[in-house]
C-alpha cells in the first residue's frame, strides 16, 4: 500500500476520497467504489501505485489519437481497477476483479522503471490506459512528471469521471487525452456504468480550458445509445462546448462482459452516426474498429481533399499537416516540439 493523494479526513476515522466524481466516503477498514483505495485507520492508501497489470508498446493511433504524434509509438500501461462498472467493458479482466474484493495484482514497478522502459523502446510518449488511469493517479502523476524530464509526452485515456481537483493537479503533466463520452443520457450512465453524465461533460469542457489536446470516443451500442437524436446531441455538444475541430471517434461495439445480448454495431449504423456528426458541423469524425473504411482518413474541412491517410493503426504521415490543395492547417500536436 502507498499513501493516497486527494482525500480529506472526516470524523471517527472516516475519510472522503476526492479523486473522482463519486467522492466516496470511506469508513475505517473499508474500500472505495473503485476497490483499490483503502481507509487504513483513518488514512487513505492506494493499492495501485507499484503494480501494473498490462503494458505494451502501441501505435498512438490505437488510443485512439489521430491528431497527436502520428506514426509514433506510445508506451502504454494500466493497473487493475476502475471507478466505473460498465456492463460492456472490453477490459473487464483488469477493471472488474477489485470490485469483488480480489487483491490488486501485477508486475512490481516504479515510475523510474516505467520511464526507462519507454525510453528503451524509443517511444515518444507514455499512455495511461487499459483500465482507468484515475484510480492509479499517484503512479500516473509521478511517472508523467519524470517522463517530461526525459523529453516524453503524456497521454491519458479515460472515462472522464475525475474530480476537478484531480484534473487541475494533472495540468502541466498531461499533453493529450482521449475521453469516452459513452452516451448522452443520465439513464445510460446510471444503468450501464454506475456513474453520472454531468461530471463527464463538465470535465470535457475543463480539459479544453486547460489546453490539453482532446479527442472524444463513443462506443456505439445498438439499441442503447445509437438513436439519431442522441447522436445529434453528442455531436452538438462537441461542436458547441468543445470545438468543431475536436475529433470524434465512433467505435464499433462487440458483445462482451455482461452485455452479450446485443449484436455488433452494423456498419450502416456507424455510417449514419458519421453523417450526423458531419451534418452538425464537426470537422473530424472517424469510425473505429472498421479498418479499411474511408472514414479513417483526415480530410481537409475546407476543400475535402485527403490530407492524412490511414490504414488500420498505420498512418501515412510525412510531417505535413497542411492541406496541399488549399493551405488549411489541421489542428493537433504533430511533433514533440509543437
Amino acid at each position: 500500500m502507498h499513501p493516497a493523494r486527494h482525500w480529506k479526513t472526516l470524523k471517527d476515522d472516516t475519510v472522503q476520497c476526492r479523486l473522482c466524481a463519486h467522492a466516496c466516503v470511506i469508513k475505517a477498514g473499508a474500500v472505495g467504489r473503485c476497490g483499490v483505495r483503502h481507509n487504513m485507520e483513518g488514512a487513505l492508501f492506494t493499492a495501485t501505485y507499484d503494480r501494473i497489470a498490462a503494458a505494451n508498446l502501441d501505435p498512438v493511433e490505437k488510443k485512439p489519437l489521430y491528431h497527436f504524434l502520428p506514426s509514433t509509438t506510445t508506451f502504454s500501461f494500466g493497473t487493475m481497477g476502475c471507478n466505473l462498472r460498465c456492463s460492456f467493458c472490453q477490459n473487464y479482466s483488469l477493471s472488474d476483479p477489485p470490485h469483488h474484493g480480489v487483491p490488486v495484482q501485477g508486475q512490481l514497478v516504479t515510475p523510474e522503471v516505467l520511464v526507462d522502459e519507454a525510453l528503451r523502446l524509443n517511444a515518444q510518449s507514455i499512455s495511461y490506459t487499459y483500465s482507468e488511469p484515475t484510480i492509479f493517479y499517484e503512479l500516473m502523476a509521478d511517472t508523467a512528471s519524470r517522463a517530461i524530464e526525459h523529453g516524453l509526452m503524456n497521454v491519458m485515456v479515460s472515462n472522464g469521471f475525475q474530480s476537478k481537483e484531480c484534473l487541475d493537479s494533472l495540468n502541466g503533466l498531461i499533453h493529450a487525452c482521449n475521453i469516452d463520452l459513452k452516451a448522452f443520457t443520465e439513464e445510460f450512465y446510471e444503468t450501464h456504468c454506475g456513474a453520472k453524465l454531468k461530471p463527464v461533460l463538465r470535465n470535457l469542457k475543463h480539459i479544453v480550458s486547460m489546453g490539453w489536446w482532446l479527442e472524444v470516443t463513443t462506443l456505439l451500442i445498438p439499441g442503447a445509445n445509437d438513436s439519431d437524436a442522441e447522436l445529434n446531441d453528442i455531436a452538438c455538444f462537441i461542436r458547441d462546448e468543445l470545438g468543431k475541430h475536436v475529433p470524434w471517434h465512433i467505435s464499433r461495439f462487440h458483445p462482451t462482459h455482461r452485455m452479450l445480448d446485443r449484436p455488433p454495431t452494423p456498419l450502416e449504423r456507424l455510417e449514419r452516426a458519421w453523417e450526423i456528426g458531419k451534418q452538425c458541423g464537426l470537422e473530424y469524425v472517424y469510425l473505429g474498429n472498421v479498418h479499411g473504411h474511408p472514414s479513417e482518413h483526415t480530410a481537409c474541412p475546407s476543400c475535402g481533399k485527403i490530407v492524412i491517410r490511414r490504414t488500420g493503426y498505420r498512418t501515412l504521415f510525412k510531417g505535413a499537416h497542411v492541406c496541399q490543395t488549399c493551405g488549411t492547417s489541421i489542428p493537433g500536436i504533430w511533433s514533440l516540439t509543437p
